[in-house]
């Protein structure tokens, strides 16, 4: 049975710098951090990369953690998708106050792509971490007619 999402990996090519946006601007708590060097059988094992090297954190949010990963061997490729690819192109973050956390948000750097869209009900606009990972924050302002 199936419980619910329990968190999305992100992979960064600056662990310090990822970790400072999504705990620092976003506000995510920082709850673990691991490194793996080479030598753990199990983390091969269970990611499916033989001689896996590479640094760890989660990240909670409200309803959710966040995996923030920086690969050191293999060397990660960069692909980096569109809105439109296959695959997982971006998560969304739901906020309170739309105008006034995109506001903050391009303030502390995030690039985003247009300004909020007023869709009735609710509202959303994608931006980029520092690093191009696509974000949407995304805002229900009247939960009982918003179409999710």
């Amino acid at each position: 049975m199936i419980k619910g999402i329990h968190h999305i990996a992100v992979g960064v090519p600056d662990f310090e710098k990822g970790i400072a946006f999504y705990r620092d601007v976003l506000g995510f708590e920082q709850v673990m951090e691991a490194e793996f060097e080479g030598n753990s059988p199990l983390a091969d094992r269970t990611v499916g990369v033989e001689g896996l090297a590479a640094k760890v954190a989660m990240l909670k949010a409200p309803n959710m953690f966040l995996e923030l990963w920086q690969y050191n061997h293999p060397k990660p490729e960069d692909r980096r998708s569109r809105p439109n690819d296959l695959g997982y192109p971006h998560f969304a973050l739901q906020v309170e106050d739309m105008n006034a956390e995109y506001k903050r948000l391009s303030e502390a750097g995030v690039s985003f792509v247009n300004e909020p869209v007023d869709f009735g009900t609710t509202s959303a606009v994608y931006g980029t971490d520092p690093f191009g990972n696509l974000i949407e924050i995304y805002e229900i302002r009247d939960s009982e007619t918003a179409q999710l």
